[in-house]
């Protein structure tokens, strides 16, 4: 059963990767403009925020520090980075394709960039939920076999991720400056509709009780 729970952890995160949401924009942007190594670095914060949600998911949530507001600051935090990205990619020039040097610092905002876009999404915190009670209530696994799914699914996203990093680098010749003027403006919008979406479904209420206190 370890095996078989293995697998199918391996697989399906595998299926979790292959969204088109803001992660996945984002790292495939900035491998095709920055270099396969940017959307690693990205991949890796994405997975560290997972992790986090799957020991929330196996062991509840009682033993995190309770900060009042986190939440709504959180979701602050993000819209104004998805905003300023979406903006940022919508005004600037034609791209230069050329692969930019590493600079220090680069990792702490890559891993920042993966790591909030993946937290601001609640349906990601709610598919890991619901997946550690299927594997609890539906297929009956151990412990073990629980640990050894949700490990695996890590893995596999990690992996996945980081191939497509590699793979959209490697199709970088075929994004022409112009075609990716193109890509970096549908990737603006998106960032802005999702920011201004968030925005209101998940700010306004917080805010105007705010407001009338």
């Amino acid at each position: 059963m370890m095996i078989e729970a293995i697998f199918y952890g391996f697989i399906a995160g595998i299926l979790l990767c292959l969204t088109f949401g803001t992660v996945f924009f984002s790292l495939m942007q900035n491998s095709v403009d920055n270099g396969y190594r940017s959307g690693i670095k990205i991949a890796f914060g994405v997975v560290v925020c997972d992790a986090i949600f799957v020991v929330c998911a196996l062991f509840g949530t009682a033993f995190l520090p309770q900060i009042d507001g986190f939440e709504f600051y959180l979701t602050l935090f993000g819209v104004i980075l998805l905003m300023a990205m979406g903006i940022a990619n919508l005004f600037k020039g034609t791209p230069r394709l050329a692969y930019p040097k590493t600079r220090f610092g680069n990792f702490l905002y890559y891993f920042t960039t993966g790591f909030v876009l993946n937290a601001i999404n609640p349906i990601n915190f709610i598919t890991w939920v619901t997946l550690a009670a299927y594997l609890t209530n539906s297929l009956h696994y151990s412990h073990q076999e629980r640990y050894g799914f949700m490990i695996a699914s890590l893995v596999s996203i990690f992996l996945t991720e980081s191939a497509l990093a590699v793979f959209a680098h490697k199709l970088k010749r075929f994004f022409t400056p112009k075609v990716v003027l193109i890509f970096n403006r549908v990737t603006g919008v998106v960032f802005i509709f999702i920011s201004l979406q968030l925005a209101w479904t998940r700010l306004y209420d917080p805010l105007i009780a705010m407001l009338k206190q």
